[in-house]
C-alpha cells in the first residue's frame, strides 16, 4: 500500500485505526512499517497506540477534539475545566481536554492536543449529553455535574472565596435544583456542601453582590 493509496482510504476518517485496515491485506507487515516511516514523516500523529491521525494538510475532514477525547478512552466524558468552557461557565480556554472514565487514569499527549482521564467510580458516570459535531459524537458533562465532578475528582475544599479565584461566569446556566439533586446521588455530605456552596455563590453573584 502505498501513500496515495493509504490517503484514498483514511482522509475522510477522523481517526485512523490500522489493525481494520490491515484486514485483508496480503502483507500487513510492510504496511506497519509504512505507518511507521510516515509518522516519523510527519505525514500521520499518533494519538496513542495502534491509533492514528492525519497530519492536517491530508485531511479532508475536520477533527472535533471532543470526539478524540471520546474514542482516546471509553468510556469517558468530557468534564471538569473542560466542560466549564464548553458551557462559557470560565472566560478562558482550556488547553487540557480533561475527561473522566472509570478505567485507569491516563494522559496522552500528541499534536493533536492533551487528553487527560481522571478516574471515577461507575455508581458516579452519569450526568453528560452526546454532542455530535462532522458526525463525531463526543460526551460532555452538564454544568452542574462538570461543577461536582471537579471538587469531587480533585478532592478540594469549596468556599467562596475559591469559587470566586475560578473566575466562574454564565451561573445562570447552572440549575440549582438539579445540582442539588446530582449532589446527593454522590451520597457524600461533602458534595451537598459544594453544591449549596456553588448556590449561595451563584444567588450573589446574581446580585452583583461582592462575594467575600
Amino acid at each position: 500500500m502505498d501513500w496515495e493509496e493509504f490517503l484514498k482510504i483514511t482522509s475522510k476518517l477522523p481517526v485512523i485505526n490500522p489493525e481494520a485496515l490491515l484486514a485483508g491485506v496480503s502483507n500487513p507487515a510492510l504496511v506497519e512499517v509504512q505507518i511507521s516511516r510516515w509518522k516519523k514523516a510527519g505525514k500521520i500523529i499518533q494519538l496513542k497506540k495502534g491509533m492514528y491521525l492525519l497530519a492536517e494538510p491530508y485531511r479532508k475532514i475536520e477533527v472535533y477534539e471532543p470526539y478524540l477525547a471520546a474514542v482516546l478512552k471509553t468510556p469517558s466524558y468530557i468534564s471538569l475545566e473542560k466542560a466549564f468552557e464548553y458551557h462559557n461557565l470560565i472566560p478562558e480556554a482550556t488547553t487540557v481536554f480533561t475527561s473522566v472514565t472509570t478505567k485507569r487514569e491516563a494522559r496522552f499527549v500528541s499534536k493533536a492536543g492533551i487528553f487527560d482521564y481522571r478516574h471515577i467510580k461507575e455508581s458516579l458516570f452519569w450526568g453528560y449529553s452526546s454532542v455530535t459535531v462532522n458526525k463525531q459524537t463526543a460526551f460532555i458533562a452538564s454544568c452542574e455535574k462538570a461543577l461536582l465532578d471537579f471538587f469531587y475528582v480533585k478532592r478540594l475544599k469549596v468556599s467562596l472565596d475559591y469559587l470566586k479565584g475560578l473566575r466562574l461566569q454564565n451561573l445562570e446556566k447552572v440549575n440549582v435544583k438539579k445540582l442539588l439533586e446530582y449532589a446527593q446521588r454522590f451520597k457524600k455530605p461533602k458534595m451537598l456542601k459544594v453544591a449549596k456552596a456553588i448556590k449561595e455563590y451563584r444567588v450573589a453573584s446574581k446580585k452583583g453582590e461582592k462575594v467575600l
